[in-house]
C-alpha cells in the first residue's frame, strides 16, 4: 500500500478523503468530532509538506440531492477550530475552482457533501468516473483517509484514486495495521466480544475469527438468538430464528476448537422498550414470557470483565444492551470500563461501541484504538478485501 512518502506533495494540490460522517443535534451542532479530530494528522502532514489540501467528505445519506441538513458547513466550522485556520468551505461538490486555485501551500478547503452527487454512489462505473474526473481536473494527487468508507466502490473512494496518483493517509494506514495485527498477530489470550442487535450482521466475522480467538464473548441483542439455540425461552427479546442453524454450527464449532463461546448469565429485562418500564434481573434461563431482555445483568458483566481482564488483545464491536437508554447501558458501561482497566492491547471496532464510550464518558485515551469504521472493520475482520484499499496497493 502507498504513503504519503510516495507522492510529491511540495506545492500540490491534493484530494483527501476524509470519514466526516458526524452526528449532529437539532440545532446542527457536531456531538462527537471524533472522526474530525482523526484526519488532522494527516491533514496536517499533508500541510507541512506544503500541499494545498481539499478535502472530499460526506455526511449522511441524502440520496443524491442537496438536502440542508447534511451540510458539510458545521464541519467546516468545528474543523477550522480544531486546525486554528481558516478552511474554505465550496458549496460545490466538484470544486470550485475559483476557491481551489485561490489556496496557497498549507491552506485546506473542505467540499460540500459528495453524496449531494447522485453519481458519487452510482452502481454504474462510468457515472461515478465521470464525477471523478471532475476532481482529477485540480487534484495532483489523491490521498484515502476516510477508513469509514474504504469498503464501498464510490467515485471519491474508489474511482479518483484510478486517475491519479494515489495513497493511503495516516489513518488508512494505522487502521489496515490494527486490524492486520488482529487478523494475523494478535498476542493471545485473544478475546473477541460481539454485541449490537442482530446476530447476522456478525456471521462473516465469526467465522473469520473463530479460529483465531480463545474466547468469543457475546451480548447484545444478538445474544438471545443464541439462546434460541440452546432451547431457552426469550420472551420478546429480539433475536433473529433465521440464523439458529448457523449459531449452533458456530458453537459446535467453537467446542471443536477449544474456543470459550462464552453467552450471558442474566440479564436486564423490562416488560416494554422505555427508559421508564419497569426492570427486573432474571437468569438466562428465567426471562418472563411477557418481558424482552435489554442489557446484560451484573453477573454477565463480572464474568465477561474477568474474561477480559486476563486477556492480552481484546477487540469489542457492538453495544451490549440499549446503551441509549439509562436503565439498559450498564453491560456495555461494564464492558468499556473493563477494557479501559485492562493491560491488554484493545481495539474498539468503531459504530454503535465508539459511539457508546463517547456517550458513557470513557476517556478515548484508555484505549490502544477506537475504529472510525464500523461496516468497515466488520469487512476487514470478515477477511474481506476492501475496494478502497486494494486501489492503494503498489502495482
Amino acid at each position: 500500500m502507498r504513503t504519503l512518502n510516495d507522492l510529491a506533495l511540495t506545492n500540490s494540490t491534493i484530494a483527501l478523503r476524509c470519514d466526516f460522517n458526524v452526528p449532529l443535534n437539532t440545532e446542527g451542532e457536531i456531538t462527537d468530532d471524533l472522526r474530525v479530530a482523526a484526519a488532522l494528522p494527516t491533514i496536517n502532514a499533508l500541510r507541512n509538506a506544503g500541499a494545498r489540501v481539499v478535502i472530499l467528505a460526506h455526511l449522511g445519506r441524502p440520496e443524491g440531492t442537496p438536502v440542508a441538513e447534511f451540510s458539510l458547513a458545521p464541519v467546516a466550522r468545528r474543523l477550522s477550530e480544531m486546525l486554528r485556520l481558516p478552511v474554505d468551505f465550496s458549496p460545490d461538490t466538484t470544486g470550485d475552482l475559483s476557491i481551489i486555485e485561490g489556496l496557497e501551500p498549507g491552506d485546506v478547503a473542505l467540499l460540500e457533501n459528495v453524496r449531494f452527487d447522485a453519481r458519487e454512489t452510482s452502481k454504474d462505473p462510468a457515472q461515478r468516473r465521470e464525477l471523478a474526473s471532475r476532481w482529477a481536473v485540480w487534484a495532483d494527487g489523491f490521498v484515502s483517509d476516510g477508513f469509514g468508507v474504504v469498503h464501498r466502490e464510490q467515485a471519491s473512494v474508489t474511482d479518483l484514486a484510478q486517475l491519479v496518483p494515489n495513497a493511503a493517509g495516516l489513518l488508512v494506514a494505522r487502521e489496515c495495521e490494527v486490524f492486520e495485527r488482529l487478523l494475523k498477530g494478535a498476542e493471545r489470550p485473544y478475546t473477541v466480544i460481539l454485541g449490537g442487535s442482530k446476530v447476522g450482521d456478525k456471521l462473516g466475522v465469526i467465522e473469520s475469527l473463530l479460529p483465531k480467538v480463545d474466547n468469543l464473548l457475546v451480548g447484545g441483542g444478538m445474544a438471545y438468538t443464541f439462546l434460541l439455540a440452546m432451547g431457552l425461552e426469550i420472551g420478546n427479546s429480539i433475536s433473529q430464528p433465521d440464523f439458529i442453524d448457523d449459531v449452533k454450527r458456530f458453537m459446535s464449532q467453537a467446542d471443536d476448537r477449544g474456543v470459550n463461546l462464552i453467552l450471558p448469565v442474566d440479564f436486564i429485562v423490562a416488560d416494554y422498550f422505555s427508559a421508564d418500564a419497569q426492570t427486573k434481573i432474571v437468569d438466562r434461563d428465567s426471562i418472563p414470557v411477557d418481558h424482552m431482555g435489554l442489557d446484560i445483568g451484573p453477573k454477565t458483566c463480572d464474568l465477561f470483565s474477568k474474561v477480559i481482564a486476563e486477556s492480552a488483545t481484546v477487540v469489542w464491536n457492538g453495544p451490549m444492551g440499549v446503551f441509549e437508554l439509562e436503565p439498559f447501558a450498564g453491560g456495555t458501561l461494564a464492558i468499556a470500563q473493563a477494557m479501559a482497566a485492562s493491560d491488554a492491547f484493545t481495539v474498539i471496532g468503531g459504530g454503535d461501541s465508539a459511539a457508546a464510550v463517547h456517550i458513557l464518558d470513557i476517556d478515548n485515551e484508555k484505549f490502544d484504538h477506537i475504529s472510525t469504521g464500523g461496516g468497515a472493520s466488520l469487512e476487514f475482520l470478515e477477511g474481506k478485501k476492501l475496494p478502497g484499499l486494494t486501489v492503494l496497493e503498489g502495482k
